[in-house]
């Protein structure tokens, strides 16, 4: 009798052991989130406001129907980087729908998805641009929710704003990778699920 009570002790001090490491853990992903989305806050308005200074102090004294932007001539060129905090980043993408302002890093990692959505192949300039972003809800965690005919942005760091369109929202399998980066689509955002056994991929047109 004794050796049953025993044995039911340690099965309950299991059960709470597990449930503690349960809510432990949890909790540490919603801290993780949290500060992933305060620092992606931070970051924005830091870029922003240096995108801001850096067109104020170029300006431009060329006529406007006489410019043509140096992307449209070379649309292979590098895009240009602003440095925040020890790290490059290509601009900022606005989703409104979603009430996210988000910077772009322009080199992808796993660390560097951590801090905020990375750039992962392509470019504004040539129409093939692909970003990734971890499936926090303040990043990319809400990107399925989108229907088409939302409109989203992006700002590289010299203030060239692209406007587009979404048409679609997929589910992809995690081997896809040659759709994910179907160059039939301007701009496409993509993300984990939360199981991580499928990504979500948004694809979008520019609407100009």
């Amino acid at each position: 009798m004794k050796d049953k009570k025993n044995g039911g002790m340690i099965l309950i001090a299991a059960g709470v052991l597990l449930i503690a490491t349960a809510l432990t853990l949890a909790g540490h992903n919603l801290y993780e989130e949290y500060q992933a989305g305060k620092t992606a806050q931070n970051v924005a308005q830091a870029l922003r406001q240096q995108i801001t200074e850096a067109a104020e102090a170029q300006g431009d004294s060329t006529p406007e129907d006489l410019h043509i932007a140096d992307y449209v001539v070379d649309p292979d060129m590098e895009m240009p980087t602003e440095n925040v905090a020890e790290y490059d980043y290509i601009g900022i993408l606005d989703i409104p729908a979603l009430g996210l302002s988000l910077p772009i890093m322009e080199k992808w990692s796993y660390s560097n998805l951590k801090i905020t959505p990375c750039r992962y192949s392509g470019s504004a300039y040539t129409g093939n641009f692909t970003i990734a972003g971890h499936n926090y809800s303040t990043h990319f965690g809400r990107l399925k929710t989108l229907t088409p005919g939302t409109q989203l942005s992006f700002t590289d760091t010299e203030g060239r704003s692209f406007v587009y369109e979404v048409q679609a929202v997929e589910t992809l399998e995690t081997t896809a990778v040659e759709d994910m980066l179907s160059d039939e689509w301007d701009l496409t955002l993509f993300t984990c699920t939360t199981s991580g056994q499928a990504r979500v991929a948004v694809r979008c047109l520019k609407t100009d």
